[in-house]
């Protein structure tokens, strides 16, 4: 597969809170999409999709929905549930992904061996429930920073092989750059986690606000605790090659109602700086 070089500058976008609703929008698997409910007049609506809250802003005078998609929805009709009121429903369309044929080196990265199911089951909880944290704020940065210099080696959603052996799809970006490079905040936000998982390596989960949740892998270096309060641009960490790699590079996963999304949807210009990075 073509790695697509892309030198990625952290501060493009000036370090004022942005609006309230992500630059782009997209009603596919893996995508996020804006429902309209109404003239802002009151307390915000209480949805739910898939049994998780769905993020509410305010935008020109009007409520609207912020839903993250899964990657494993199927296309069709969708609902959103109300605590007072009507189910909502919107479309997903269907949308095609790349593959992606890995070589892993160490074998048990792909098949592990009993002992490591063990770690795997109970990182995974912990993991769940980083994904899933809820914290109520009136305000959500959802326009992002990149969080690191490099180039982007995997995009969103790639139909993964590892050793010719089908695995998730990818959940995240992967933007490789030289161990060591610094890891930026995208937003302001709280650490909710940090920990060293057997696959994803020094990890750190950042919360933003109402459902909306960052996720670092494969770092060399933590350099932020659980509880801490960080601002956009202030360094996370440093870019490593901890758990299952290739080699060094930062997995940066946006996890939306539990689901996760593609990180591009949040940066203002991200199809801008491809197309003028392209070789």
């Amino acid at each position: 597969m073509k790695i697509i070089p892309l030198f990625l500058f952290l501060f493009l976008l000036p370090l004022t809170l942005q609006a309230a609703l992500p630059p782009h929008s997209e009603a596919v698997p893996g995508g996020v999409t804006v429902i309209d409910l109404g003239p802002a007049h009151g307390k915000p609506p209480v949805l739910h999709y898939k049994k998780q809250q769905v993020m509410v802003q305010q935008d020109q005078g009007r409520w609207k929905a912020v839903v993250g998609i899964p990657l494993s929805t199927k296309p069709g009709t969708q609902q959103l549930t109300l605590a007072r009121g009507a189910p909502l429903t919107f479309t997903v369309q269907a949308k095609d992904y790349a593959t992606q044929h890995l070589t892993i080196k160490n074998k048990r990265k792909v098949n592990p061996n009993k002992q490591d199911m063990t770690r795997i089951r109970g990182e995974r909880g912990r993991i769940n429930v980083a994904l899933a944290h809820w914290r109520e704020t009136t305000e959500v940065e959802t326009t992002f920073i990149l969080p690191v210099q490099g180039r982007l080696s995997s995009p969103f959603g790639l139909r993964r092989y590892f050793n010719e052996q089908p695995r998730k799809p990818h959940s995240g970006i992967d933007i490789a750059a030289a161990e060591g490079t610094s890891i930026h905040a995208p937003a302001s936000g709280q650490v909710i986690d940090t920990g060293d998982y057997f696959f994803n390596g020094k990890t750190v989960f950042l919360d933003h606000g109402q459902g909306l949740v960052t996720m670092y892998c494969h770092m060399s270096r933590i350099d932020v605790t659980p509880g801490q309060t960080v601002t956009r641009g202030e360094i996370i960490g440093t870019v490593g090659q901890t758990g299952r790699v290739t080699g060094p590079h930062l997995h940066w996963g946006v996890s939306l109602n539990n689901a996760r999304v593609d990180p591009a949807l949040f940066f203002e210009d991200l199809e801008g700086l491809l197309s003028r990075s392209q070789l």
